[in-house]
């Protein structure tokens, strides 16, 4: 039998294609959470949790960025990637565009909570918490390569925020003034994975790496469920929300 370190090498191909078909099966993009969005049957406290709760995931990207650039001793791979920071903090230059940080914040206003509630973190589910935290670890602690890999879902997203946009404006007219996060990420995600796919390509040198990679998506991806599976659970069915967490009744 072939043990997985003397495994042929996929070709680029293979490699590429095994990134789509994980993207494919486990991208967020099917869970019951999303297919209620995307259907208009969502309430309005059911939108404020799912918007309160992904502002914690929003707000550590940059963290996560960071921790990645700090790894890297190419300065080529920072330039290129030091951007994110960029289209997520926003630049301090007068009349700069604000960063996706704030664009989201403006989308918990939208909802009708405040920005204050988002940025304290107050009402959040633990899973999401936990999560994110989980995300940001992963991408401190294994292989450059395996932290790269991880940001791929952004293959995937371009997709899910058309199809987003448009159920929001569609089923949720009250939430038009928020939605300018997710205009900018329809060209900013498919730069950011064009760039992180070739570098993932051509840094994967053995199968071990190439699976490594390929296991590095799968982990991003179960991360991203796991936050809706909290909020379905707490806004949804059952519908509990654990103690301390937001609860829509109370608004």
């Amino acid at each position: 039998m072939t043990s997985p370190a003397d495994a042929p090498l996929l070709s680029e191909a293979d490699f590429v294609a095994g990134f789509l078909a994980i993207g494919d099966e486990r991208y967020h993009h099917k869970h019951p959470f999303h297919t209620l969005m995307h259907e208009g049957a969502l309430s309005r406290g059911q939108l404020q949790a799912w918007a309160l709760n992904r502002y914690y995931y929003q707000s550590h990207i940059p963290q996560k960025d960071a921790a990645l650039l700090a790894r890297s001793d190419d300065p080529v791979f920072r330039l290129a990637w030091r951007k994110r920071l960029a289209d997520h903090d926003g630049v301090n230059e007068q009349g700069a565009p604000p960063g996706g940080i704030e664009k989201w914040l403006k989308l918990v206003e939208a909802t009708g909570l405040s920005r204050l509630q988002a940025i304290r973190g107050e009402g959040i589910l633990p899973a999401t918490r936990y999560a994110v935290d989980a995300y940001i670890h992963f991408v401190s602690t294994r292989t450059h390569l395996e932290a790269v890999a991880s940001s791929l879902t952004e293959l995937f997203s371009q997709r899910l925020i058309a199809l987003r946009m448009e159920s929001l404006r569609q089923y949720y007219p009250w939430l038009s003034s928020g939605l300018d996060y997710f205009t900018g990420r329809l060209t900013q995600a498919p730069e950011d994975a064009e760039f992180a796919l070739t570098w993932v390509v051509k840094h994967a040198r053995t199968r071990e790496e190439q699976d490594a990679a390929h296991n590095a998506l799968r982990a991003k991806c179960d991360i991203l469920w796991a936050m809706l599976d909290a909020l379905y659970y707490a806004y949804v069915q059952p519908g509990w929300p654990p103690p301390g967490a937001f609860h829509p009744e109370k608004i």
